[in-house]
């Protein structure tokens, strides 16, 4: 072949690659900009524009934590400090487990007293009453609940929220609900409540799990006449933006001291139910609801152990300064499901199994006394949760009607 063909054909196959190429390079380019970001998740306390209006020239009560605040370019500013810089006439703040600023242990009572940082007046929701007093009401024209909830029933922020509601229903008082994710949104299961067993870790007949967003379970407590005389409160919920209840969210602060990370959420609502027996679930470490264990379990059935000692999230934990043999379930992966696999795990290999349960205890945080009664007569997990199934679909039906995000 002459080499001018020669060449004329090398040129024309290295032009034939190049344009394969630059069209599969345009072709990739256009494809992510077909692919558009996921729209940032906007809290109701962010949308000032729809609730101020609300507060104008009004008395207002807020029920607050550390996670009540309205993010920023700096990071966050706590909705009550907000709203004061925005002349809302804040009257005082009710505060509900763990206290105002969260410095409380699970469980242990608080008082009230004054925010340090404001001067108002702090009304716990967590003492001597977790209702609202009409007295403590009369002054007030409207109450803000701003409470990031994590889903899980025995998680008590529902309570305090029907409470309140409760009490708003009495005073004819309004009250307006900020709605947050709930970052265990994503699924309905678990045993629910039964009724003769309903208190402050669950007051309905709903699922441990209940997939349903702070401000949509409001919207339920009022539709379905659950609060006291089947009084309906004055409610307005302030929607959540660019949220389903596919979102997946993470929780720039932590909900309550023993609840860390986004691990710890997930694994909650199944570790949660070691609350009502003996073996701890990670207090009086940094991995509160990432493990579980106990000196009474069996040494030769487990590689991991710990010692749990007194912290700021819990000043007497179980198995105090014992050697705890468990597992370590850090790093688990968002979850989709209750399991009793490792309540389970933890029961066999219990070496004096009377140890295990504080049945009314147990009871109250699972809502029904089958379930220990499920798991001492050596039903398997799956077992366990077929019996949940009929009430399962008998709630999400109801949950339907209350829904606000997809």
């Amino acid at each position: 072949m002459p080499i001018l063909s020669v060449f004329k054909s090398t040129v024309l196959l290295l032009f034939l690659i190049f344009s394969s190429c630059k069209g599969q390079e345009k072709q990739d380019t256009s494809a992510e900009l077909i692919s558009e970001p996921v729209p940032e998740i906007k809290v109701a306390a962010n949308r000032t524009e729809v609730y101020l209006p609300l507060l104008k020239d009004k008395k207002v009560g807020v029920v607050a934590n550390p996670t009540s605040v309205i993010f920023n370019e700096a990071g966050y500013t706590h909705l009550v400090d907000s709203l004061l810089s925005l002349d809302v006439s804040i009257q005082k703040v009710f505060s509900p487990e763990h206290g105002f600023r969260g410095t409380a242990d699970a469980g242990e009572h608080v008082k009230d007293g004054i925010d340090s940082q404001t001067g108002l007046p702090i009304i716990s929701l967590y003492g001597k009453n977790r209702k609202p007093s009409a007295e403590q009401l009369a002054d007030l024209d409207v109450m803000v609940f701003d409470i990031q909830d994590v889903g899980v029933r025995f998680y008590t922020f529902i309570a305090s929220l029907q409470l309140v509601m409760e009490a708003c229903a009495e005073a004819n008082l309004p009250i307006i609900v900020m709605d947050r994710p709930n970052p265990n949104g994503h699924y309905v299961d678990g045993p629910t409540m039964m009724k003769e067993y309903t208190g402050y870790l669950g007051m309905n007949p709903i699922p441990l799990v209940y997939g349903m967003t702070i401000g949509e379970y409001a919207q339920l407590l009022n539709g379905e006449g659950w609060l006291e005389n089947g009084n309906k409160a004055d409610l307005t919920v302030v929607a959540l933006k660019n949220y389903t209840h596919e979102s997946s969210y993470h929780l720039p602060i932590r909900p309550s001291p023993n609840l860390p990370n986004d691990v710890s959420i997930t694994l909650y609502p199944s570790l949660g139910l070691f609350e009502g027996t003996n073996v701890n679930a990670g207090r009086g470490t940094e991995f509160q609801f990432q493990r579980y264990g106990a000196s009474f379990l069996d040494s030769s059935q487990y590689d991991f152990s710990y010692v749990p000692e007194p912290n700021f999230g819990s000043k007497y934990p179980k198995e105090e300064g014992k050697t705890c043999f468990g597992k370590d379930l850090s790093q688990t992966e968002r979850m989709n499901e209750v399991t009793m696999e490792w309540i389970i795990d933890a029961y066999l290999n219990s070496v004096d199994k009377s140890k295990f349960f504080l049945t009314d205890g147990f009871t109250k945080h699972a809502g029904t006394p089958l379930l220990q009664q499920q798991i001492e007569q050596g039903m398997t997990n799956e077992e366990i949760k077929a019996t949940w199934q009929d009430d399962l679909e008998n709630f999400k039906k109801i949950r339907a009607k209350y829904l606000i995000y997809d």
